[in-house]
């Protein structure tokens, strides 16, 4: 206490001017309307610049929560296209209808390496076997088509890219359902070509390039791109088609996982039918 009082006698005029000062500011806000205007504003954008920054705070750590809800949303809307029903009345489609019996599932996945410079590419995805990601499943987004699943462990899964020398997608031209195959040539990870259209077929410069859905893998009408150009090469009698890809390989950050829920099904049964081939 006593050292308290030291303190106070040796800076007695210094806390003399807080003390007027103090007086002074408050006589002068209490009769001068501008003065009060100004603090209050002042006070007004101090509290609202703090909440501000609360509040941008708190939105930071919730995003992380709101993407996870978003991407669940986006797997139920995808699950309710109708290209994931086998459709047995062509009158009607509702999606929780009985009469129409799901195909194809989806399970979001987060990218976790990648490559588009090689000549064959892969992904690596954060979720595996624990998770039901299965070798031989389809990788698609929400613009397009992104590989195959070729190896599984518990927890990750490695995908073979659209960009790899051994991929080839069955696909076809919307608006005429002509079908042809998509081979990525190893040049330029924006482009791939579709080979194998017929020399009759008319195509157009912007024509959209779907999956055909003749695959065990992929459904039908997956956006994969657009074409750019188109030649008959030397020594074939079918045009190759330059396509544009609608989806940005070297910005992968979240896939959906497709599961064909009656893939066992056709395999078992074409099998059987079909031995020669």
């Amino acid at each position: 206490m006593r050292n308290l009082l030291r303190f106070i006698i040796r800076y007695n005029f210094f806390f003399l001017f807080l003390l007027l000062e103090t007086l002074a500011i408050l006589l002068t806000v209490s009769n001068q309307y501008y003065h009060q205007t100004f603090f209050l504003n002042s006070a007004n954008r101090i509290s609202s610049g703090i909440y501000q920054t609360y509040n941008r705070i708190g939105s930071y750590f919730q995003l992380r929560t709101i993407h996870d809800h978003l991407l669940e949303e986006n797997v139920k809307l995808i699950s309710q296209r109708k290209e994931n029903y086998i459709i047995t009345d062509q009158d009607v489609f509702i999606a929780e209808d009985t009469l129409f019996q799901r195909r194809f599932s989806y399970m979001h996945a987060s990218v976790i390496n990648n490559s588009v410079n090689r000549r064959n590419n892969y992904l690596t995805l954060n979720k595996g076997r624990m998770h039901g990601i299965k070798p031989d499943m389809g990788v698609i987004t929400a613009t397009g088509v992104v590989g195959i699943v070729k190896q599984v462990s518990e927890r990750f899964s490695v995908v073979m890219s659209l960009l790899h020398s051994d991929m080839m997608v069955s696909t076809k031209i919307s608006h005429n359902n002509h079908i042809g195959s998509l081979i990525w040539e190893g040049r330029d990870y924006r482009k791939t070509h579709m080979m194998y259209i017929p020399p009759h077929v008319e195509l157009m410069t912007g024509d959209t390039i779907v999956t055909s859905g003749f695959s065990t893998i992929f459904p039908e009408n997956i956006f994969i791109g657009t074409i750019n150009n188109w030649e008959i090469r030397r020594g074939e009698n079918y045009y190759t088609a330059i396509i544009d890809l609608a989806l940005d390989f070297n910005n992968l950050t979240h896939v959906y996982v497709v599961k064909n829920l009656l893939k066992e099904e056709q395999e078992n049964l074409e099998e059987f039918a079909l031995p020669d081939i």
